[in-house]
Order: structure tokens, then sequence, then C-alpha cells
């Protein structure tokens, strides 16, 4: 099963910049993470190894002029949880 949520806007350096700090914070710590894209809220859980990529792409077009892109990808699985195996030993 794959969910996918996007959520794109057209912000200033100080929004995308405040936005950027609220992930950096949610995701600093342990436990759940509260991840919010447009409209929506995803919980999603973090393990201790997170992979971490950067990439930078410039473009230049006669049409559309210059353009300069940053994506930043944060990849896990999250922690095995033990609440099926408390359930199971409970009964």
């Amino acid at each position: 099963m794959v969910d996918k949520t996007l959520s794109a806007d057209e912000v200033t350096r100080e929004e995308a910049a405040e936005r950027l700090r609220a992930l950096a914070d949610e995701i600093d710590g342990t436990g759940a993470t509260s991840v919010r894209t447009g409209n929506k809220t995803v919980d999603l859980t973090p393990s201790g190894s997170i992979a971490y990529e950067v990439g930078v792409r410039e473009r230049s077009s006669i049409l559309r002029g210059q353009r300069e892109t940053v994506t930043v990808k944060l990849d896990w699985k999250p922690p095995k949880t033990t609440e099926g195996t408390e359930e199971s030993e409970a009964k």
C-alpha cells in the first residue's frame, strides 16, 4: 500500500525557512512526528537512523529563464511496535 500526500505553495523565503524549521523540530527527538501537508496532518514514526539526501538542480531555458531547485529527501523504516506482541501475550 502506498499513500502519498503532496502540497505545493508559493511562499516567502522566511515562510519557507519557518516550515523547514518546524519540520526539523518535529523530527528532532524521539517518538511520533506530525507533518503538515496542505490541509492534512500525517503522523509518522521516524527511526533512530534516517537516510538524508539533498539534490540541487540548476536549469537555464530560453523561454522560462533560470530556475534553481533544492530537493530534500528523508527516508526511514519505522521502528517495529510491540503492541501486537503485548496483546497476544495478554490473551
